[in-house]
């Protein structure tokens, strides 16, 4: 039990290490293996833990009451699953490279829905390493608790290559959900991802609009060329575009929140600059300036 006991804590040290001190796809699983296999480990280890107290009261329990507290150990990120305890993925974009600048997908002004640095500003998304740079954009009205997709102002509007790059994946064969239900058959609904060749990463926009993509795999993109219109396909709670930059490809990931997220940014015309820290520009005007 004593061995048990070190590889247990050696285990738990590793993985903290490889989230705040190494990153990259290490850090990225090593998030996953805290927050959603740790847990479930823990309680099954409690359990057996104590029959083992229970069994061995007339020995000495050292270890199985150390046992018991590695277990506890393993149970506490549930509490960042379920953000009881609140905490960003811990990366920040000048500690990732490459970051990609990007021109707007839309024609006409949007909201940043959620996108920045913090919790408040980007809950959905800042917990999660392989979306920690990412945005949800929208157009006013929105927020509505409507159940009817066409009352939201996003709603099948027109979206643009922001960036040059090469189609590599393509979905356009899922229906939309009736906003606020969550009623998704997929995570991603339907999507179009871009390799970009000059970084050798990823673009991934989310939730498009069923048979409204006009490209195809293979297919390359410049900047303002037409890929389709937003829906509200996948796991939306209301029609929006998803849009994230990630190291891995797409396609080759285990499972999608299995990949490292990258800083994303977007070109401000109008300044000849890029955006800052909360990731504001005149195009993309930010809800709580609504």
């Amino acid at each position: 039990m004593k061995t048990i006991n070190v590889l247990l804590a050696i285990l738990i040290l590793l993985l903290w290490g490889c989230v705040f001190f190494i990153h990259g796809i290490l850090g990225a699983a090593s998030w996953i293996i805290i927050k959603l296999i740790l847990p479930p480990v823990g309680v099954l280890g409690i359990l057996i833990g104590v029959i083992r107290l229970i069994k061995n009261r007339n020995k000495n329990r050292k270890s199985e009451k150390v046992f018991i507290s590695l277990m506890v150990v393993f149970v506490l990120p549930i509490l960042l699953l379920f953000n009881v305890i609140e905490l960003v993925y811990p990366v920040t974009s000048d500690q990732l490279s490459p970051s990609i600048t990007i021109e707007s997908p839309f024609k006409e002004n949007v909201i940043i829905g959620w996108g920045g640095d913090s919790i408040s500003d980007n809950a959905p998304h800042v917990t999660w390493p392989s979306e920690r740079f990412a945005y949800d954009i929208v157009k006013a009205p929105y927020d509505m608790k409507s159940p009817i997709n066409e009352d939201y102002g996003i709603y099948d509007m027109a979206i643009y290559a922001p960036i040059e790059g090469t189609v590599i994946a393509v979905k356009d064969n899922e229906d939309d959900i009736i906003p606020n239900t969550e009623e998704f058959l997929s995570m991603e609904g339907n999507y179009v991802y871009i390799k970009i060749e000059s970084t050798g990463t990823y673009l991934l926009m989310n939730h498009l609009k069923k048979n409204t993509i006009v490209v195809q795999v293979g297919d390359h993109v410049k900047v303002g060329d037409y890929l389709g219109n937003v829906g509200n396909s996948g796991s939306t709670s209301e029609p929006h575009l998803h849009i994230h930059h990630q190291r891995q490809d797409p396609q080759k990931t285990i499972h999608p929140i299995l990949a490292e997220g990258l800083p994303l940014y977007f070109y401000d015309e109008y300044h000849n600059s890029y955006t800052g820290s909360r990731y504001e520009t005149l195009i993309f005007q930010n809800k709580k300036d609504q």
